[in-house]
């Protein structure tokens, strides 16, 4: 049975979620002040049931990592990731701020709260930098994002958020949507829905189903890559310092992704970074034509303890979408 959750929402600023006197999550849409950091809503600070912090805020090698972000690292020449740009194998990574563009929160269609779930569906604008001319003015697609955090679970020691996107070409000429893989970096295709976990967590483990992944960078490395029709679901497991626990994420697609408008692949880290997203277009770009839309939608499991693989499976058997 679900615990009971309590949600605050201070307007115009976060979303709190709570149960048990524990913060799981904060959901920011107020501007960030940098706008080289990619101004755009995040989820910060998750937390296991057991109040366990799992998710990094401005690292000092990345700030513009920031817990659990929907991204885009290349977007027809624009950064809506943050930070510098990677402008191919001659140049690498550059400052040029004038590619980094946002997304703007422009309010809530839904706002759901009941005894143990809350939903809402926030409208958001992607916005490409005023710095220089854009055909068809900066307001380049529109964003329906839903967000449900479900399922929180003391026996189980978990508790499940569910994350979808659809995303609609405003611009009035196609979008290319890419990764610094499909610009010359081989095994970087990072893009989309990114976590990014705690200091303490690198060296982690990172794992999926049969038998791919394993300890450390090994098992990441192990993953990087691996398509979403052959791994549908990554786990990633750390210990935590200054307390006994480890705790774990389990990230999944939702069963419609197979049928997406590209195929997906996992980007896995475990070492210098642990990070995981399951990227949209880590090989090949893929275009969205003028007026066209496409849709994902993700589940992250927040669990205390360490994990195996059984453990991963038996629970996604027992949760349905």
């Amino acid at each position: 049975m679900s615990q009971q959750i309590t949600v605050t929402h201070t307007h115009g600023e976060r979303i709190s979620v709570a149960s048990g006197g524990v913060e799981l999550m904060a959901y920011v849409y107020a501007p960030d002040p940098d706008a080289f950091e990619a101004r755009k809503p995040y989820a910060h600070p998750l937390r296991t049931l057991a109040g366990s912090p799992v998710s990094g805020y401005r690292p000092n090698d990345h700030r513009w990592h920031k817990g659990l972000q929907m991204t885009s690292s290349h977007l027809s020449g624009q950064n809506f990731w943050g930070g510098n740009s990677y402008l191919g194998p001659d140049e690498g990574y550059q400052r040029v701020e004038e590619r980094v563009g946002s997304m703007r929160h422009d309010g809530f269609r839904e706002f759901t709260v009941t005894d143990d779930r809350l939903r809402f569906t926030e409208q958001l604008t992607w916005v490409a930098n005023p710095a220089i001319q854009h055909s068809g003015g900066p307001e380049w697609a529109r964003e329906l994002r839903t967000i449900e955090l479900h399922s929180v679970e003391p026996d189980e020691g978990t508790w499940a958020l569910d994350w979808s996107i659809r995303l609609t070409n405003t611009r009035g000429e196609a979008l290319h949507f890419g990764s610094p893989t499909t610009a010359g970096r081989e095994m970087a295709g990072y893009t989309g829905l990114n976590w990014r976990g705690p200091r303490d967590f690198t060296g982690g483990d990172a794992f999926g189903p049969d038998g791919r992944g394993g300890e450390g960078e090994a098992g990441a490395s192990d993953l990087m890559g691996t398509a979403a029709t052959d791994a549908p679901w990554v786990a990633f497991t750390g210990e935590h310092d200054g307390i006994d626990a480890h705790s774990t994420l389990l990230f999944a697609h939702a069963p419609e992704n197979k049928d997406g408008i590209h195929a997906s692949h996992w980007f896995v880290r475990s070492e210098p970074i642990p990070s995981v997203a399951p990227s949209w277009a880590f090989f090949e770009e893929f275009e969205l034509p003028p007026g066209e839309s496409f849709g994902y939608r993700y589940r992250v499991v927040v669990a205390d303890g360490a994990w195996d693989r059984a453990r991963a499976e038996s629970y996604l058997k027992n949760h349905g979408w």
